[in-house]
């Protein structure tokens, strides 16, 4: 059956997060790492890239691993990571149709963050 929107599943993990689009399997393994500009809250980098970055940043730029003991550390952070993730996993697709997006979540996470990651998935563009 032929469908207007893409279908994604999220593993957000506290080491790695796991993208898969349907049709085409996992698309993104990479660690849950993201750098960020200080100042501005710029993202310059996430996962693979972020992770060699961890410890060898200029004083102005910070690499953070958001997620830490299975739940979700700095939110804002954990967002910003979602959001550059799937416009990765998604490389250029027509985002025309918004996608459904379902995310799995550590088990650890309170009710405030299931609903903030909601509304994260949400401001990606998930139609669903």
């Amino acid at each position: 059956m032929f469908r207007l929107w893409q279908e994604i599943g999220v593993d957000l993990g506290t080491a790695t997060v796991l993208i898969y689009v349907k049709g085409r399997g996992i698309t993104l393994r990479e660690p849950s790492v993201i750098a960020v500009v200080r100042d501005t809250g710029e993202v310059k980098a996430v996962g693979d890239e972020a992770y060699r970055m961890l410890g060898r940043t200029p004083a102005n730029i910070a690499a953070v691993k958001p997620m830490r003991d299975g739940v979700i550390a700095d939110f804002d952070m954990t967002e910003k990571m979602l959001k550059a993730f799937v416009k990765k996993a998604l490389r250029g697709r027509s985002r025309f149709f918004k996608p459904h997006i379902m995310v799995c979540v550590p088990s650890g996470v309170t009710e405030v963050e299931k609903r903030a990651v909601l509304q994260a998935t949400r401001d990606v563009g998930a139609r669903k």
